[in-house]
């Protein structure tokens, strides 16, 4: 059963809460810094490992791939988290190393995160889709589609798809390329990233091999889009998510009730990044991932949300459309 935010402002504890998150944006330099530690070292470690296992046995080769590709995702949280200028309190802090782990995961930092702060300027509202989402029609869009339109969006969802070429296809594909929308700023950073990206290969390709480095780029890349991928798809397409049209969308409204708490085993978390907490992360995107859970474990408030357990993420799946009239995510027969 859904939450719902009360729409008195007198009693309304969700106001009320939101009013207090402030304590809670405030960066750490020790804990950023450590984040970092933690987290790139065993990346770089993790690679070194890779290499010297080929010469040894697959088995202990594809472990540790899944091991770089979850430390990756972890990586890009902290990308994600300059972004919003939450990572640190310099915001030339934020720009440099987000760029910096923004080429490690073939992202160009400013192109990517204009259309995340669009994705948080219009998540759940009907009128504003397209930009930084996940593709979802209505039903009545669907139904009124022609052959091509509908095989196409079928193509788009199907998970193999979604999960399999996808990722592969944005960040070697769509992340290569400045489009007509983007500012001087955005084009020059996909180039700069893009030359950063082709100086690495070469480093990389003279140290280990080119052949080994590209294999062994693409498949930590693989691991850690479909994970990334999966994530974001979790985060606005679940069983009791809103989505509301014009006057109706509330920016408060939607990041609660619109906006995943993903109740999942700890170690994900971890390589997650807190990202889980996205509720949280909605109503305050300054907030640093790693103090989601202090927020999320002293306020209740936030624990009246419904969570999805990683067993029923899976069932999400089957959610294909927008159904007006019931008012939630169905099936492509629902």
């Amino acid at each position: 059963m859904k939450t719902k935010i009360s729409s008195g402002a007198d009693n309304n504890p969700w106001l009320n809460f939101s009013k207090n998150l402030k304590r809670y944006k405030s960066p750490s330099l020790k804990k950023s810094l450590w984040q970092i530690a933690n987290t790139f070292i065993p990346y770089v470690g993790a690679w070194v490992l890779i290499v010297y296992s080929l010469n040894i046995s697959l088995w202990l080769t594809a472990p540790l791939i899944i091991l770089a590709g979850g430390l990756l995702v972890r990586l890009f949280i902290i990308f994600h988290d300059c972004g919003h200028g939450s990572y640190f309190k310099s915001d030339k802090a934020n720009k440099y190393i987000g760029m910096f782990f923004g080429i490690l995961a073939l992202t160009p930092y400013h192109k990517w995160h204009y259309q995340h702060l669009q994705h948080h300027a219009t998540v759940g509202n009907l009128d504003k889709r397209g930009v930084g989402d996940v593709w979802t029609m209505t039903k009545k869009e669907y139904e009124n589609a022609d052959k091509r339109l509908r095989f196409k969006y079928r193509m788009y969802r199907n998970p193999f798809i979604m999960f399999g070429i996808g990722p592969l296809f944005m960040f070697l594909g769509s992340n290569r390329f400045t489009q007509k929308w983007m500012t001087k700023k955005q084009k020059q950073n996909v180039w700069f990233t893009n030359f950063a990206v082709l100086l690495m290969t070469v480093g990389m390709g003279l140290a280990i091999g080119f052949v080994n480095y590209i294999v062994i780029q693409l498949l930590i890349m693989q691991v850690a889009g479909m994970a990334g991928f999966w994530l974001f798809y979790l985060q606005h397409q679940y069983d009791d998510v809103v989505w509301y049209k014009g006057q109706d969308w509330k920016f408060q409204t939607v990041a609660l009730e619109g906006s995943s708490y993903l109740k999942f085993p700890k170690i994900l978390h971890w390589f997650s990044g807190n990202i889980g907490y996205h509720h949280i992360h909605h109503l305050n995107a300054t907030i640093p991932n790693y103090n989601l859970p202090m927020c999320f474990r002293e306020n209740d408030v936030l624990k009246q949300i419904k969570p999805v357990t990683f067993w029923e993420s899976v069932k999400t799946l089957r959610l294909r459309l927008w159904d007006e009239q019931q008012q939630k995510l169905v099936p492509f027969k629902g």
